[in-house]
């Protein structure tokens, strides 16, 4: 299952920030654009990022100062894209957190290389190993066997119902969003239209409440998602 990659760009001018964006598309990934430090810091509180692309000149909190809010954070590398290319502010920006500094004005095809080179890097060194089996209450999903358990009863899932599961059951306690679901199962940008996650979901919880009468293992977070009941 591939999450697809949603990569932040902070950047204030708006022709800049669309170049940008479109090269995040051509190459398949999802862009969100933010327009000042402020905008950008309350995108990364809510949620993960694959990569965040920094102009150092924003409004609002300039991105010097958003880098030194989220120093410490190596879940993401952070490629700087600036005009300003003096030695030292490249050398703070490194030593600051980022991974990359390329100055503008840029290459198209540079830039999209660079990208592409820092999540191959980070996809190798920050992707945890997922544990083969998973369990929860009498549930048994193993991975490799691509089979699902219900109380020692084998559970005939589609392929989606199948992989929801397995991610609920990969973070027991997290709440994941319709959109989080739809994104990292159907591999696609998430629009709202939430009735699809909905039938798979039902299904699905229909198919374990017919294993196991006695027990609920999805809960709904009101105005929220879903997560297994603890």
């Amino acid at each position: 299952m591939n999450n697809p990659i949603h990569i932040l760009v902070a950047e204030d001018d708006s022709d800049i920030s669309q170049l940008l964006c479109n090269i995040i598309k051509k190459s398949g990934y999802i862009p969100q654009p933010a327009f000042s430090g402020t905008e950008a810091l309350l995108y990364l509180e809510q949620r993960p990022w694959s990569m965040l692309l920094l102009d150092l000149m924003l409004p609002g909190m300039t991105g010097e100062e958003l880098l030194r809010r989220i120093a410490g954070r190596d879940d993401m590398p952070i490629i700087i894209i600036s005009a300003k290319g003096e030695p030292m502010t490249k050398v703070a920006a490194l030593r600051g957190g980022a991974d990359d500094f390329i100055t503008k004005p840029f290459d198209i095809e540079e830039v999209s290389a660079r990208i592409d080179s820092h999540l191959r890097i980070y996809a190798r060194i920050a992707q945890p190993a997922m544990p083969k089996v998973l369990r929860h209450k009498e549930l048994v999903l193993d991975q490799e066997a691509m089979s699902v358990t219900a109380d020692g009863k084998a559970l005939a899932l589609t392929a989606r119902e199948y992989e929801i599961l397995a991610l609920l059951m990969s973070a027991p306690k997290r709440v994941f969003t319709k959109s989080n679901l739809y994104e990292s199962v159907w591999n696609e940008p998430f629009y709202g239209d939430d009735n699809t996650v909905n039938v798979h979901m039902s299904n699905l919880r229909g198919k374990l409440a017919k294993a196991v009468p006695d027990s609920e293992y999805i809960e709904t977070v009101w105005g929220m998602g879903y997560r297994l009941k603890p």
